[in-house]
């Protein structure tokens, strides 16, 4: 089947990421219509969200994942415009390496780290799948139907490796925090929740718990990363796609409340 997505209408939140972008891509050339979403307008504009040579329908439009009138807004757009929602991708998240580049060394460690920024970390990762599945995901129970995706991560299954982050002299540049492991729990145990309540109303819900993405990390890290997985690499931002596009399509239809694990074997050991 050359267009599993035919005739869908699909939204992914925090689609200006790393991530996000492949998200958007995959579903489009699936032959989805998508509705690509993120806070930072001015990233929503860059484009391009196909790569070049490629054929789909995206759309953007500004939302906030932790506010719901924007949600309830973005739901009216999609609703007047296509008439119809199918696929949701719960993909907007905050992860310190990336978010908050400063908050890194001692600041990042449990003993130290910042109420302020383990409150912003839960509200987007955790509140930030909550509402959208609760506005858009209930106007799919309301017509019988769709897929959640809910993209957690294998830190949500086990903690951070600190050997990972230390440089061959003992010095530890970063240290990862412990909002996201946490909020990528909450995520999974999320997800659980909504399959068992919409199984009835046939909307799926299933996450995606990712490994780690290679993005200029520090090559010490690189390295450590490469020897603990058994296919001895991290992710290329596309390595996710295959995924999302099985969890996203009927391909999986008899599947909910699991979560996928595609991590080059990360949690094998």
């Amino acid at each position: 089947m050359n267009a599993p997505l035919a005739e869908r209408v699909a939204v992914v939140t925090g689609a200006a990421g790393l991530l996000g972008r492949q998200h958007v891509a995959a579903l489009a050339e699936a032959g989805a219509v998508v509705v690509a979403v993120d806070v930072d307008a001015a990233r929503l504009k860059s484009g391009p969200w196909l790569p070049r040579g490629k054929e789909g329908c995206v759309v953007t439009h500004t939302v906030d994942v932790t506010d719901p009138a924007s949600l309830t807004s973005l739901l009216g757009y999609v609703l007047e415009r296509f008439d119809r929602l199918d696929v949701l991708v719960n993909n907007a998240a905050i992860d310190d390496k990336v978010e908050a580049p400063a908050l890194s060394g001692e600041s990042a460690r449990f003993e130290q780290y910042p109420l302020e920024q383990w409150r912003r970390v839960l509200d987007v990762n955790v509140t930030g799948v909550f509402l959208p599945s609760q506005i858009l995901g209930g106007e799919m129970a309301r017509r019988g139907g769709g897929s959640i995706v809910n993209v957690a991560s294998t830190y949500g299954l086990v903690g951070p490796d600190p050997a990972l982050y230390q440089r061959a002299d003992g010095s530890r540049p970063f240290v990862k925090s412990p909002a996201y492991p946490a909020s990528k729990g909450a995520v999974l145990a999320l997800t659980r929740y909504l399959a068992a309540y919409w199984g009835a109303a046939q909307v799926r819900v299933n996450a995606l718990a990712p490994g780690g993405v290679q993005n200029g990390q520090d090559p010490a890290f690189l390295e450590n990363y490469a020897r603990r997985t058994p296919l001895g690499r991290m992710a290329a931002p596309e390595d996710y796609q295959g995924a999302l596009l099985f969890l996203a399509s009927d391909a999986s239809r008899y599947m909910t409340g699991a979560t996928l694990v595609v991590d080059g074997g990360f949690t094998a050991w």
